[in-house]
C-alpha cells in the first residue's frame, strides 16, 4: 500500500486548521500550559534542519499536554528585522518589506507541511508597526532613565 503524503497531510492540516484544533482556548478553568520555541528569522534560503528540531520536540509536549487536558499556547512568529533582509533588498532592489513578507510566507508554508501544532491565530512578527512600536517605547524609556547609553 502506497502512502500517498500530499493527499493525506493535506487532509488533516485543513482539517485541523478547520476546526482550529491548535489554538488556545479563552478557558480558564483549564490548566494552562506554555510552549515557546525561538522564533526563526525568516531568510531567503527557506528552513533547514536547526528549525524544526526543536519545534518537533516541543510539539510533542505541547500534543501530550492538550491530550492531558491542558489549555496550551504555542504561538509562532517571526524575528524579521535585521541587516541580512536590509542588505539582500538593496543588493536586489526590492523594498525590505516585501523581501520580509515574501521570506514569512515561504516560512509559514514550510512549517503548516510539517503539521506543527503552532497557534497560529498568535502569529507574532517583529517588522509588525504593532509590535515594535512597544520595542521603541521600552527604549526610549530606558534611555530617559539612563539605562540605555551611546558609548
Amino acid at each position: 500500500m502506497l502512502y500517498d503524503y500530499k493527499q493525506i497531510e493535506a487532509k488533516w492540516q485543513k482539517k485541523w486548521d478547520d476546526e482550529c484544533a491548535f489554538e488556545a482556548k479563552q478557558d480558564f478553568t483549564l490548566p494552562k500550559y506554555y510552549s515557546l520555541v525561538e522564533f526563526p528569522y525568516p531568510s531567503g534560503q527557506g528552513l533547514h534542519v536547526g528549525h524544526p528540531r526543536p519545534y518537533t520536540a516541543l510539539d510533542i509536549v505541547s500534543r501530550k499536554k492538550r491530550m492531558q487536558g491542558y489549555n496550551v499556547l504555542f504561538p509562532m512568529g517571526w524575528d524579521a528585522f535585521g541587516l541580512p533582509t536590509e542588505n539582500f533588498a538593496i543588493k536586489n532592489k526590492i523594498h525590505p518589506k516585501v523581501v520580509t513578507e515574501r521570506n514569512v510566507a515561504r516560512f509559514k508554508s514550510q512549517l503548516k507541511a510539517l503539521g506543527l501544532s503552532f497557534d497560529w491565530s498568535r502569529e507574532i512578527n517583529t517588522t509588525d508597526p504593532d509590535y515594535y512600536k512597544w520595542t521603541q517605547w521600552i527604549f526610549i524609556q530606558l534611555f530617559k532613565a539612563g539605562l540605555a547609553y551611546k558609548k
